[in-house]
């Protein structure tokens, strides 16, 4: 295993590339001592945004692994003082090395990544290690009942593991037990590539595949005939990412009929081909005489009808409700950027894109016209 010491850091001057922004944020924060504006504007986002990555790593310094890879790369950060003494060749020599002061590097986790994240994708696998171990086992039970040990790591590279939410605690002691997150099963898609479509489009897009998450979903049915059953990407819309959360009392956020009015705009806003041109502009091929008298009109500019339909949504909404799903539901704009761009407050989008929302499906109820147009 190739390992960082403590004096190739001190000549680097830089924690490792592999690390999260939110666990630099944090480090930056609690031992160079930056503040949480200071950041947000080096970041260039909210400084609630900063306030929220570094209180989630704070909370999360009862994990064991978290709380000993901080401290370790706390110790290492560029901008923490060096108070301590330092001792005298003698006393160095004397003096025995608990623990070997040593960080992973992004080779080594990226060649034990599919080894050990396959094993905790078997059924009842976990991680377990415990504060004098320097090393992490996979254990899982076997046919008989009895514990079987799969896998063995090392317990820099779990705590990679942890920082990059590929595991999470599910019992503290003794003996820390962690499981696979769903992160960590979007990593092992991604490392093993079994995420992509098959074809050229597929094969080059391994990393993007981290991001997917591929579920099924029924489309058509009722009178015109029993539907098709196709896969999707639910990770895909930020409607579909707010639909899957819940409140205390188990309510999705965003109910079924609210996500299937900002499909159905998404759906008319595809039919319209109203999205920006990435490619080549096909409009005026083979024309022929027409070229200095082109007017626009045919089939390659889109279907006018579906244009007219997001039009009338857009209208019925109105400025600030119609941004708002314009940005989110078509051009599948993230909460945090559509926040900037229309320059609301930190996590008031999500609020105004259930309102929003609420007032297209009254207006798809109105239209009485509420069936899928795409699948």
């Amino acid at each position: 295993m190739t390992e960082i010491t403590s004096g190739d850091l001190a000549a680097v001057g830089r924690l490792p590339d592999w690390l999260p922004p939110a666990v630099r944020l944090y480090l930056d924060h609690t031992e160079a001592g930056m503040s949480l504006r200071a950041l947000a504007r080096r970041e260039g986002c909210h400084a609630s945004t900063v306030m929220r990555k570094v209180r989630r790593f704070e909370s999360r310094r009862e994990d064991p692994l978290i709380d000993d890879a901080l401290s370790r790369l706390g110790n290492r950060h560029p901008g923490t003082p060096s108070t301590m003494p330092q001792p005298s060749k003698e006393d160095a020599d004397m003096t025995a090395q608990i623990r070997p002061t040593s960080i992973c590097d992004e080779q080594t986790i990226a060649h034990e990544a599919p080894r050990i994240l396959r094993h905790l994708c078997e059924g009842g696998a976990r991680l377990a290690i415990a504060p004098d171990m320097e090393k992490a086992v996979v254990l899982r039970h076997g046919p008989g009942g009895d514990v079987v040990r799969v896998a063995v790591v090392d317990r820099v590279v779990a705590q990679a593991f942890a920082l990059k939410d590929w595991i999470t605690c599910q019992t503290r002691g003794r003996v820390a037990q962690y499981e696979i997150s769903a992160t960590g099963r979007a990593a092992l898609r991604r490392f093993l590539g079994s995420g992509a479509v098959g074809g050229f489009a597929g094969a080059a897009t391994p990393f993007a595949d981290q991001h997917r998450d591929y579920d099924f979903r029924n489309f058509g049915g009722g009178d015109d005939g029993p539907g098709r059953r196709l896969r999707v990407n639910m990770a895909e819309s930020p409607v579909a990412t707010l639909a899957r959360r819940r409140d205390k009392n188990g309510k999705p956020f965003l109910g079924p009929d609210l996500v299937a009015a900002a499909e159905r705009l998404r759906e008319d806003f595809e039919l319209a081909q109203m999205g920006t041109r990435v490619a080549q502009n096909w409009d005026r091929f083979l024309t022929g005489g027409g070229r200095g008298g082109f007017d626009g009109s045919g089939p390659a500019e889109g279907p006018r009808a579906a244009r007219d339909r997001v039009a009338a949504a857009l209208r019925d909404l109105g400025p600030g409700l119609g941004d708002m799903v314009l940005r989110c539901c078509c051009y599948l704009e993230g909460l945090e950027a559509a926040e900037r761009r229309l320059g609301w407050s930190a996590r008031s989008g999500k609020i105004v894109l259930r309102i929003a929302l609420v007032r297209l499906r009254r207006h798809y109820d109105e239209m009485q016209g509420g069936a899928p147009l795409i699948g």
